[in-house]
């Protein structure tokens, strides 16, 4: 049984902060060998989404409030973990980003800039590619947006 714990910053416990850095270093630094600075300063300004797995930090988002990344909402720091891959807790992950951020501000449009392998998920939630592809810490990205109009279908 999946357990969703959702707050933001200064609501996280030290324990909740470090399962959250420990699985994003594990999965966007060590197992992407992609070195960057992963503590941004957008985790300040965001809530943050935990799936957990009994005591198991399985899967993480960030939902930054608009003007911080975009003009939007958006969802980023996408991640699941590598033991727990193949259960569908990422496709679980993104419909529980999306209705957080229902509750949170309506039914807005919902930007991301995703990694371009994985630009099939997230079509299947609505989102639409807008433009070229560009390289964010050496990995193919692309901008997408979750408009209105596909919120309100």
């Amino acid at each position: 049984m999946l357990t969703w714990v959702f707050k933001p910053f200064i609501e996280l416990s030290l324990e909740e902060l470090y399962a959250i850095m420990r699985l994003r270093q594990e999965v966007f630094i060590v197992e992407q060998n992609c070195p960057y600075l992963d503590a941004d300063g957008k985790d300040l300004k965001s809530y943050h989404l935990m799936c957990y797995a009994g005591k198991d930090l399985v899967a993480y988002s960030r939902i930054v409030k608009p003007g911080v990344s975009y003009d939007e909402v958006s969802i980023g720091r996408v991640v699941s973990s590598t033991q727990h891959r193949g259960l569908a807790y990422g496709r679980e992950l993104m419909a529980e980003s999306i209705i957080q951020i229902e509750k949170l501000y309506g039914k807005v449009p919902i930007r991301i800039g995703a990694q371009q392998y994985l630009q099939k998920f997230y079509e299947s939630f609505g989102f639409v590619r807008e433009g070229e592809s560009y390289l964010e810490d050496g990995i193919p990205h692309i901008i997408m947006l979750r408009t209105a109009a596909v919120v309100n279908k």
